[in-house]
C-alpha cells in the first residue's frame, strides 16, 4: 500500500494543531513531533528572501498566503520596534545600530531586498564583528523571520495545543535550532514534568502526594553524532528534547 495513503497534509501552524486534528475527529493523539525553524527547501530557494547568501525580495513568510513579510517590517516598523525585535529575536548586540542605519538608510529609498540589507547591516557594524567567523547578518535575518512568522508564539502555543493532545503514554517530541525555542522548550518541559514542592516531614500519604502528568524522555537534549552531521551540516545546531504522559489527563 502506498505510503501517502496514510498521511493526511494540513496547511496549518502548530497553534492550531487541535483545532485542526479535531475538525477530523481525532482528539488524542499517541505522538507529536514538532521540527521547528525553517526547512531546507524554504533556505535553498532564493526566491523565499530567508536567505542572506542569495539576492532576492525581502520576503522570509513560511506561509505566503499571509499579508506581512519581511518587506513590511523592514520598511513600516519604528526604529524603537526594530531595536528591539533584533535585541530579543536575534540577540544581536548591535541591534541599535542597526535599527537606525536601516531607517536612514530608507528615508532615502525602500530596502527592497535582501542583499541590499545585508550591506546596511555591514556598514552599521564594526569592522572587527563584520571579519568575525560567521555571516554578519545571520542575527538579524533570524530576528526578522521570527518575527514575520510569529515563530516563538507559536511555538508556546503550539506546545500546550500537543501536551493536551496527548493520550497516556503518548510523547511529544520537539527539534529545535537556536537557544531561544531550545529555552521556551525547556522551560515548558520542566514545568510539566514538575510538581510543587512538598516538605518530607510533613504528615501526608504518598497517594494523596500530587504526581506530575508528564515525565521527561530526554535528560538533556539529544544531538546529532559525527555520522549525521557529515550528512546534514545544518543538523550542528539541533537540539531533541522529549516528553511522555505518564497520567490520565484530568476531565
Amino acid at each position: 500500500k502506498d505510503e501517502m495513503d496514510r498521511i493526511t497534509l494540513i496547511h496549518g501552524d502548530f497553534r492550531t494543531m487541535k483545532e485542526a486534528l479535531n475538525r477530523l475527529g481525532i482528539t488524542k493523539v499517541d505522538g507529536v513531533m514538532m521540527d521547528l525553524g525553517v526547512s531546507s527547501p524554504q533556505f535553498d530557494d532564493p526566491s523565499r528572501g530567508f536567505s542572506y547568501r542569495y539576492d532576492a525580495r525581502l520576503d522570509m513568510r513560511m506561509d505566503q498566503s499571509q499579508s506581512k513579510d519581511a518587506w513590511q517590517v523592514v520598511n513600516t516598523y519604528s526604529e524603537q520596534e526594530l531595536t528591539r525585535i533584533l535585541h530579543t529575536y536575534g540577540e544581536e548586540r548591535y541591534a541599535s545600530s542597526i535599527a537606525r542605519m536601516i531607517v536612514k538608510e530608507r528615508a532615502e529609498h525602500p530596502v527592497d531586498t535582501t542583499l541590499q540589507l545585508v550591506d546596511i547591516i555591514r556598514r552599521a557594524l564594526p569592522a572587527r564583528e563584520v571579519n568575525r567567523k560567521g555571516h554578519p547578518a545571520k542575527k538579524t535575518f533570524q530576528a526578522l523571520r521570527i518575527e514575520v512568522n510569529g515563530e516563538l508564539e507559536a511555538l508556546q502555543q503550539g506546545l500546550s495545543e500537543a501536551a493536551d493532545l496527548l493520550a497516556l503514554h503518548g510523547r511529544l517530541a520537539v527539534i529545535t535550532f537556536q537557544s531561544l525555542e531550545d529555552r521556551i522548550v525547556k522551560d515548558y518541559f520542566r514545568d510539566l514534568t514538575s510538581v510543587p514542592y512538598v516538605a518530607p516531614k510533613l504528615p501526608i500519604p504518598e497517594s494523596e502526594i500530587e504526581q506530575a502528568s508528564f515525565a521527561l524522555v530526554t535528560r538533556k537534549p539529544v544531538t546529532a553524532d559525527e555520522e549525521e552531521l557529515n550528512e546534514n551540516h545544518r543538523a550542528h545546531s539541533a537540539k531533541l528534547r522529549a516528553i511522555e504522559r505518564t497520567k490520565e489527563a484530568e476531565k
